[in-house]
Order: structure tokens, then sequence, then C-alpha cells
């Protein structure tokens, strides 16, 4: 029977803090289990530490099929409505086990301080009674080994993430793309995309989604035919893979501090509407996924853009992140392009723009998911 046991698993960052401690838990065989938890605690390097860093294609025929088989599972999951995946009830029951937790905290304080006042009763009493001793003695014992065994589990800290996202007014045409065509990518297609719209990019792997952000971004990327911005556009790039050079090396507080003109306490406040406090003098390459991203739309939200270019921005958040984005877009004054492969964010987007496995772009008044389970010929 194939099955998943961690056993007692510890890990430690370079800087010296816990990460993990004393993880322990068993997925059997046929069970589909759902790693959830606040950015930063560890998710991604918890299932680093169990796969051992596993280089799928170098890996034996039967892993490579195992892989290949969980893409496959994904992909399907993508077209599932969403009251039929593992996520459709967490909120209530995260909830309900934190009141759990809470009351089991609360017994245990209460029972931790009448034993604290038994002791202090024998105490005084032994004072003048040697015959008390004995329960004095008992009732210290009792007391240390409740407190050896320890409290239940602290619920965790709920996420209070606040995204101001502004934006600005802009020409009316925000984007205008004429016989644009990415080299090797799609075939050539106009589109207009206007101030204040949102568009929701979607398409197969390797269908050129990341591609044409990029090169609304500014970047280099190969192409015939032209695409370029409206009057007082100015583009913000969310990068998928969240790989930044430029920021490696550099801390969240050093970021906003040199590049939005703030004071050390003025940038902290700012990191801690999007709960970045606590690792703004962490170097930028040390930071989980999650918090690479937060810190990400954060710079987006101080760089004043006004034409968000989103790369999955939802991939590597937190349910409290991933809703505090979605409310600060529908407050965003400016324009949205957005590539997803996430159903309940692209329910709020105005226009789908679609990336066809043949190449082909197109425009779809609904959200089409099919097309991410067809590969695109080569």
């Amino acid at each position: 029977m194939s099955h998943i046991e961690v056993g007692h698993l510890g890990h430690t960052l370079p800087d010296g803090r816990v990460l993990l401690d004393d993880a322990s838990f068993r997925v059997g065989d046929g069970v589909t289990a759902a790693l959830v938890g606040p950015n930063g605690a560890g998710k991604t390097t918890l299932l680093r530490l169990i796969a051992g860093d596993l280089l799928i294609w170098v890996a034996p025929p039967r892993v490579r099929q195992a892989a290949a088989a969980l893409d496959e599972a994904e992909l399907a999951m993508m077209e599932r409505d969403d009251e039929l995946t593992g996520f459709a009830t967490y909120p209530q029951a995260r909830r309900d086990r934190n009141e759990r937790l809470e009351e089991l905290r609360r017994r245990w304080d209460e029972e931790h301080a009448k034993l604290k006042r038994l002791v202090t009763m024998y105490r005084q009493k032994a004072s003048h009674n040697s015959d008390m001793a004995s329960r004095l003695q008992a009732a210290e014992t009792r007391l240390r080994r409740f407190v050896e065994a320890g409290p239940p589990e602290i619920p965790p800290r709920d996420q209070n993430v606040k995204m101001r996202l502004r934006g600005g007014r802009t020409g009316k045409r925000a984007v205008i793309c004429a016989d644009l065509e990415l080299t090797g990518l799609m075939k050539p297609f106009d589109a207009e995309i206007w101030y204040g719209e949102r568009i929701a990019v979607l398409g197969s792997n390797g269908s050129g989604k990341s591609h044409f952000l990029r090169l609304l971004a500014g970047d280099q990327v190969a192409h015939t035919g032209t695409a370029r911005l409206g009057a007082r556009v100015r583009p913000g790039h969310f990068a998928q893979t969240h790989a930044r050079p430029d920021l490696d090396g550099r801390t969240p507080c050093e970021m906003v501090m040199t590049e939005h003109a703030r004071l050390r306490n003025e940038a902290v406040a700012a990191l801690a509407r999007y709960e970045l406090q606590f690792c703004a003098d962490q170097p930028f390459e040390t930071l989980s996924g999650g918090q690479q991203a937060r810190l990400q739309i954060l710079l987006l939200e101080l760089g004043g853009a006004t034409l968000l270019l989103l790369d999955e921005p939802t991939d590597n958040l937190d349910l409290a992140s991933a809703d505090a984005l979605q409310e600060g877009l529908e407050s965003y004054a400016g324009t949205v392009l957005a590539v997803t492969h996430e159903r309940w964010f692209a329910k709020s987007f105005d226009r789908f723009l679609v990336l066809g496995a043949d190449g082909s772009v197109y425009e779809s008044d609904r959200p089409v998911w099919g097309e991410a389970r067809v590969s695109r010929p080569r």
C-alpha cells in the first residue's frame, strides 16, 4: 500500500528561525489531502523535504509517469465547479477548528490557575501544620506534570492583509494590438483593451500567455506586428515565477524605503498591511513564495501602476491574501490583465482572451478551460 508518512520532522532556516517543529502526519493510500496554511508557514518547504527535491525528468520512468498523471489531475480539477472542490468548506472548517482550540486553551488556563491556587493553599497550610506536607507535595507534583504536558495548540493568528491598489485615470484605450504575433507561439491577432476593463488571459501551457504580458510590460519578446499602450498608461508587472534578480540580496524594508522615498517606520507600516513586517529585513530570495508574491503586489501598489499585468497572481497566495487581492482589484482605478487558471478568480473579470491550442487568439464571453487540456502541436 502506498502512503506518505512524516514523523517528528523539523526544519530550521539559515537565520536560525524554526520553520517546522516536530511535524507528524500520515496520508493513507488513495487519500486526497490539502496542505493549507498562511504564507511563510512552511508548506512548500515541507513538500520539498518530503520529495527530497526530486528532479522529475531524470527520475525513473514510473516516477515520470506519476508526475504526468498529477499534471492531468490538476488540469481536470481546474475544470470542476468551485462547489465540488476540498476548499469550498475550508473557511468554515478552519473557523470551527480554531473555536475548538480556543475552548481547549481556555479550559487549560482555568485548570492551570486552579492547580496553582491549590499549591499556594497547601503551601500556606504546610507552613503551620506539618501534616499538610504530603498534600503539598502531591499538589506540586500534579502541577508539574500538568505544565510538562503543555497547553493545547494555540489557534493560528488570522492574517489581516490590506491591499490598497489605487491606479489612476488613463486614455480610453489602454492597450492596442494590431496584427500581433509572438514568434512561434501564436497567430496574428488584433485586440483593443479599454480603460477600467478586467481581462483574463486563458490558455494552455506554452501558448504564450506569460510572454504576452511581458511584452506589454516592456520586456524584449520576439514578435511581429504592434502592441502599444495608451496615453498615461503605466504598466506594473507581476511575474509568475517571482524571478526578480534585481531584488535578490535586498530586503523588503530597503526596497520600500529606497524606491518609494519612505522613512523606515513608514516602510514597516506599509509592509504590515501585507503581513510582511516580520520579514522586513530578510533578503528577497529567502522569503517564501507567498511572501514574495505579496511583496511584488505591494511594490505595484506603491509604484502607481495604471495597468496591472498579473501572471498567475494567486498561485502562491494563501486564502486571506487571495481574498485581499480580489478586494483590492475591485476598488482599483485602472486596467487589469491577468493570466489565471483559478476559476473563482476568473469569475470577477469582464472579458476573456483565450490563446487557443492551435495558435489562434480569440475572445470569449465566458472562461474557456478546455483549451488547457489540449497540447499545442509542435
